[in-house]
């Protein structure tokens, strides 16, 4: 089994530093882990966490624990303790939190993200299924971020983000139909431009995957040169690579995997698949995995198409 320790940039929401001695705050998380492996057998060391992650994770659990009837300070607990990379005590929040506030769309919007992360992908749909059910005939928010972008605006809604992480959790269980539905309702839940392009990248790629090349292309339509978009610019660059305004060679990226970087490179793996290269695109997909930003969404997607049509394990 490969074993891999994750560099100082892994993922936009680890913010880690080496340590060698464990932080008394860590020694609190009860289903704590070290490892983390992926279904294709490569294991990755989970570092200790920077001051500042440790931080914030300790006053979210501070928060919590003397507002137990918070809903507000318990999601903050459970996403601290998540970008710590302890998913498994992140859903353990979430559980928590679910039995005393069974009608609180957002918990079961963050625990079905880490299931995903976890590749728990059919306890991840049920989660956002309910979450989807939960938002209905109620009013759309803007979702704050836990790791805000340079210019500290939100992009992204709670509706956006259910309907956005059911699209995915389909996709990666391979239910492309009942995926492009998700993402549909994803697009239509606001005018953000991030939420446009990072939406529609997935609708067509559903769409070329299914074999319907016209109704991919005619999904391109709210996509244009001069919007502005805040954080999801490797979703537009695709958009723009289907729309046929750049080369596809001029997204191929190098260096460590991040989050941006592996969507990039799974937008292009496909791009290579639906246009007759299954050698090149399988090559890409790879070499993705072969990275270290596994809870990328990028990565998972490569992953999980990996076993599926290419038999890797």
């Amino acid at each position: 089994m490969k074993k891999r320790v994750l560099p100082l940039l892994l993922l936009t929401f680890f913010a880690w530093s080496c340590s060698p001695k464990r932080p008394k705050e860590m020694e609190s998380i009860s289903q704590r882990d070290s490892v983390f492996t992926t279904p294709l057998g490569v294991s990755y060391v989970i570092p200790e966490p920077s001051e500042k992650a440790l931080a914030q994770y300790r006053q979210a659990k501070t928060a919590s624990e003397a507002n137990p009837e918070d809903v507000e300070a318990l999601i903050w607990y459970g996403r601290r303790t998540a970008y710590l990379g302890q998913y498994r005590e992140a859903i353990s929040i979430y559980s928590k939190g679910i039995e005393k506030f069974p009608n609180e769309a957002r918990l079961y919007r963050h625990r079905g993200h880490r299931y995903i992360s976890l590749r728990e992908y059919k306890k991840a749909i049920e989660d956002l299924e309910q979450a989807s059910l939960l938002i209905e005939g109620t009013e759309n928010e803007l979702e704050p971020d836990g790791m805000p972008n340079a210019q500290n605006i939100p992009v992204s809604t709670l509706n956006g983000n259910i309907w956005y992480h059911l699209g995915l959790a389909y996709y990666l269980d391979h239910q492309y139909e009942k995926a492009y539905e998700a993402y549909i309702q994803c697009r239509e839940s606001g005018d953000l431009y991030d939420n446009i392009v990072s939406s529609t990248h997935w609708l067509y790629m559903i769409q070329q995957r299914l074999s319907n090349s016209a109704k991919a292309d005619s999904l391109l339509a709210p996509i244009n040169r001069d919007s502005t978009v805040i954080e999801n610019q490797s979703y537009a660059d695709l958009c723009h690579l289907y729309k046929g305004w750049i080369p596809v060679d001029s997204l191929i990226t190098e260096g460590a995997g991040s989050p941006s970087n592996d969507a990039v490179r799974y937008g292009v793996a496909n791009w290579y698949l639906y246009h007759g290269d299954s050698a090149l695109a399988k090559q890409i997909m790879e070499d993705l995995v072969n990275e270290k930003a596994f809870s990328s969404f990028g990565y998972l997607a490569a992953e999980s198409d990996l076993i599926r049509y290419f038999g890797k394990k």
